[in-house]
């Protein structure tokens, strides 16, 4: 395992919840349930020496209560432009086996449903964002307008993909995915986007 390691970029996630969404606090989601498709795009990063420059990975969940409580259920998406190293490093990392903030986040998954290559999309258009895993899903979330036209933005909230980050708030435009039981389907429902930043630690 590379002890040395780091990776920086944009994640988004988009999610079942209504309005503000309570998991942000540690409460409970507003359809009892939370399922969720979450994407990173790597914009810089390496793992030892394997570059991960350009590189995206994502992740359907379905928690059946508050997130705080685990018992994840995940499909794992990894870019299908990753060659052997690439995606051994990229599961190393968010499997939460090299450290770090990823293996706080690995520390809540129940189950690993799969682990899948595929091939990824990721767009940016200002405040609109997207990604297309193969055949799997889709996403396309947009961030909602704040006062003077700027960006809402949420700060210190303590369950945190990103954490150190502000989150900008969003709405989802289209969100679909089918695969190991994980169905989503739905619009107008809450998303955040943010930079992030993992290392080892």
């Amino acid at each position: 395992m590379a002890s040395d390691w780091h990776i920086e970029g944009t994640y988004f996630e988009a999610c079942t919840c209504k309005g503000a969404c309570p998991c942000l606090y540690g409460g409970e989601p507003t359809e009892g349930t939370c399922d969720a498709l979450v994407a990173w795009h790597i914009e810089h990063g390496r793992f030892g020496e394997v570059r991960l420059d350009g590189l995206n990975l994502a992740m359907a969940l379905h928690t059946p209560g508050n997130m705080t409580d685990g018992d994840w259920k995940v499909v794992v998406y990894v870019d299908d432009d990753a060659d052997g190293d690439q995606h051994e490093a990229l599961v190393r990392i968010y499997g939460g086996e090299a450290g770090g903030h990823p293996a706080v986040l690995a520390s809540f998954v129940g189950e690993i449903l799969g682990v899948e290559r595929a091939p990824m999309t990721f767009s940016a258009d200002g405040r609109r964002l997207g990604v297309r895993i193969g055949e799997h899903g889709t996403a396309d979330i947009e961030a909602i307008e704040g006062q003077a036209g700027d960006e809402v933005r949420i700060s210190g909230h303590p369950v945190a993909v990103s954490p150190g980050n502000d989150l900008t708030v969003a709405r989802s435009r289209a969100v679909r995915h089918e695969g190991h039981g994980i169905r989503l389907d739905l619009d107008g429902r809450t998303a955040y986007y943010a930079p992030f930043q993992y290392q080892a630690g």
